[in-house]
């Protein structure tokens, strides 16, 4: 299995005042093509932190990140956004989603801002289950409707990779099966590869591994598989 994220010796600090306080501290692992991952930790493990360092968002203090074999920490910011807009899918537990757009024009408007492969908005929203709520505004969605949105808007450029912080965490259990259910489609008809901070046992469920982290260091990598 080709590995398409790799972290090699990941450190992050941050200085406050006079004082250097460590948030990541010596971190390494891959991820490998189509594997969905779970990274579980308490708050303050440096979870989110990891995650915004794998997909680009931050630098490492630190130690290099490969995205499908390219070395994002030695990149311009120029390449660096290339490789956001056209690799890499976020999802997070706040929708963000634009109030004045459609569902339909919330999806498509990463494609307007990036060159390349692009989905069809059309068959995203199809594939979410929201064919039929495309042109209602987010205000007239429920929770799990908008973070589906989003799901699609983080797909629209045909990433390779989707990361998700907390995707679940504003949603009642029954829309967090339906929403993981569709993580595991994404998987399963187009190989993405999904990497999840996550607390919710639930999610934990579908993953391949589990990736514990505290104090800024991975304590405990565990192979699950089990599906819901």
């Amino acid at each position: 299995m080709k590995n398409v994220i790799e972290a090699r010796g990941i450190y992050k600090s941050y200085t406050l005042g006079s004082t250097e306080v460590p948030i990541l501290r010596g971190i390494n692992l891959n991820v490998g093509a189509g594997e969905i991952v779970a990274l579980m930790g308490p708050s303050g493990s440096g979870k989110s932190t990891l995650l915004g360092i794998l997909g680009g968002l931050d630098l490492p203090t630190s130690g290099s990140i490969l995205i499908d074999g390219i070395d994002i920490t030695r990149l311009p910011e120029s390449k660096l956004a290339e490789i956001r807009g056209t690799k890499i899918g976020f999802v997070f537990q706040a929708y963000n989603l634009v109030s004045t757009l459609t569902a339909l024009e919330n999806i498509a408007l990463p494609s307007y801002f990036t060159n390349g492969k692009k989905k069809d908005p059309n068959e995203l929203i199809e594939i979410v289950g929201l064919g039929h709520r495309k042109n209602n505004k987010p205000t007239e969605m429920s929770g799990g409707e908008q973070q589906r949105v989003a799901i699609a808007r983080a797909l629209i450029n045909n990433p390779k990779i989707l990361f998700g912080d907390e995707p679940t965490g504003n949603l009642d259990s029954k829309t967090e099966v339906k929403v993981l259910h569709l993580f595991q489609k994404l998987r399963e008809d187009f190989g993405t590869t999904i990497f999840l901070v996550t607390h919710s046992d639930e999610v934990a469920r579908i993953a391949d591994r589990i990736i514990h982290i505290r104090d800024g260091k991975i304590r405990e990598v565990s192979n699950h598989g089990s599906h819901l």
